[in-house]
């Protein structure tokens, strides 16, 4: 009887409620060859649907496990939760509303293999229609994130992420603290850590987008938000140079992150929360740059100032925009909801 290989390699995918499209990145994975052993673990958040059953139907075309992750409501705690069962020393991530592109799996262990923290470009035009397109921006298409100049550390989106499960023990996993935006979390405290993020282009990954003004709007908020607390959080320590690509040179080592105040003794890093001064001009750096058109700021600046008349003359401003603007509604749904909650 052949002994089973330990997977140097486990790919993880967070789902709660995703019978209706888990299928298709299933099928993706099930198409490729990966060049090390390794196992694909579906962390369940508690769905009541039958995305379980569909998972277990495909345990014949790939080395996959269902692990019960539904103890705390949430895309990081689920991570952390599949990571706890996971066997690889190399930890990928994806989404179960995704498409892994030709060779992803390839691409991973290749990354891994020189880097302790990569991340892949996202594409948008497989899964998504022309109008979901047009809702918001789609970073991370050419090279890392760097939404936050209060911050100044890129990030990455870990529905395309690879992590070297040391690195990721080392710093704590996710924050379950954080429930929007736990990825960027993650990505700064790696980096404050003295890891770089190192962006890999050939590792693709198809996204996809919400597709419904509601669902736009709520994430927009959600994540504008999430944003604010962590420029917060991490603003007024983190202004120091990082490596944002393969070969960059000025990654963070741990000495000048403890010499910065960035980080403190081994146990002070594994911590999952840094301690921060609130820093209201950060975060209304980071409002300011948002790509919210002027009409929509104006409104929404006349919302928040008060005013038994203003609230009235804000609406009016912001549905006369909309109106002449109806091929982005999308767009001004998401944007109008992230400066929102940026400013909440």
């Amino acid at each position: 009887m052949t002994t089973p290989q330990v997977p140097k390699l486990s790919v993880i995918i967070a789902c709660r409620d995703a019978q209706s499209y888990l299928g298709v990145q299933l099928a993706a994975l099930a198409r490729q060859e990966c060049p090390v052993p390794w196992e694909l673990i579906l962390a369940d958040n508690g769905s009541t649907d039958h995305t379980v059953a569909l998972a277990e139907s495909w345990r014949e075309r790939l080395p996959l496990r269902v692990v019960d992750a539904s103890q705390v409501l949430g895309a990081g705690p689920a991570r952390n939760a599949g990571v706890e069962q996971a066997r690889g020393e190399w930890i990928g991530f994806c989404d179960a509303d995704d498409e892994a592109g030709e060779g992803w799996l390839a691409a991973l262990c290749a990354a891994l293999e020189h880097h302790p923290f990569v991340a892949g470009s996202f594409e948008g035009r497989r899964l998504n229609s022309p109008r979901t397109l047009r809702s918001r921006p789609l970073d991370q298409q050419t090279g890392l994130q760097c939404s936050s100049p209060a911050v100044g550390l890129p990030h990455a989106g870990a529905g395309n992420m690879g992590i070297h499960r040391s690195v990721l023990l080392e710093v704590g996993g996710f924050d379950p603290a954080v429930r929007y935006l736990q990825d960027t979390d993650l990505c700064w405290r790696v980096q404050l850590a003295g890891y770089p993020l190192t962006f890999v282009p050939e590792l693709r990954m198809h996204v996809r987008l919400r597709s419904t003004l509601r669902t736009m709007y709520r994430q927009g908020r959600n994540y504008g938000a999430s944003q604010a607390s962590l420029n917060r959080r991490y603003a007024p320590q983190a202004r120091v140079p990082v490596a944002v690509g393969a070969g960059a040179p000025g990654a963070v080592t741990p000495e000048a992150a403890v010499a910065a105040g960035l980080a403190g003794a081994p146990s002070a890093v594994a911590t999952l929360v840094p301690s921060a001064a609130a820093s209201s001009s950060s975060v209304a750096t980071a409002a300011a740059s948002s790509p919210v058109p002027a009409p929509v700021r104006r409104a929404t600046a006349v919302r928040l100032s008060g005013g038994r008349l203003r609230p009235v003359l804000g609406g009016l401003r912001l549905a006369r925009y909309f109106l002449t603007h109806r091929a982005s509604l999308g767009q001004q749904a998401w944007q109008l909801g992230w400066h929102l909650g940026a400013r909440s």
